[in-house]
């Protein structure tokens, strides 16, 4: 087996963002976990590997992931609205509601405003 080195690792955290970006989810899943399970302190891994989830309709997977990165970051609207999608994805519009309106309170971008149903 080869080694592992922190290099390997930015390897396959960079060509996991490309696999997902050509719509390859689960290879970027199979790569992140690696990484993660090196660096499980990396909230990028982890914000990575849970669009990963969300992009391969692993919404609990997704859930976990995205609430891990809201309670280690309270303050990143995007782990927020990412959230609330995956909730509203899910069928769960009343738990989407309230990550929606803090995404939107700390991130005034017109598509947090709009999914939050606040006025830009």
């Amino acid at each position: 087996m080869p080694e592992t080195t922190p290099e390997t690792h930015v390897i396959d955290f960079r060509a996991a963002e490309q696999l997902l970006a050509s719509r390859d989810p689960r290879g970027a899943i199979k790569l992140l976990d690696s990484v993660i399970a090196a660096h499980p302190e990396s909230g990028a891994a982890r914000l990575l590997r849970a669009r990963a989830y969300f992009a391969s309709a692993r919404l609990r997977a997704a859930e976990r992931e995205f609430q891990h990165i809201v309670d280690h970051e309270p303050d990143n609207a995007f782990a927020h609205f990412a959230l609330a999608r995956t909730f509203q994805r899910a069928g769960r519009p009343d738990r989407a509601q309230r990550h929606f309106r803090l995404a939107a309170a700390l991130d005034p971008r017109p598509e947090y405003l709009e999914a939050a149903r606040f006025e830009s």
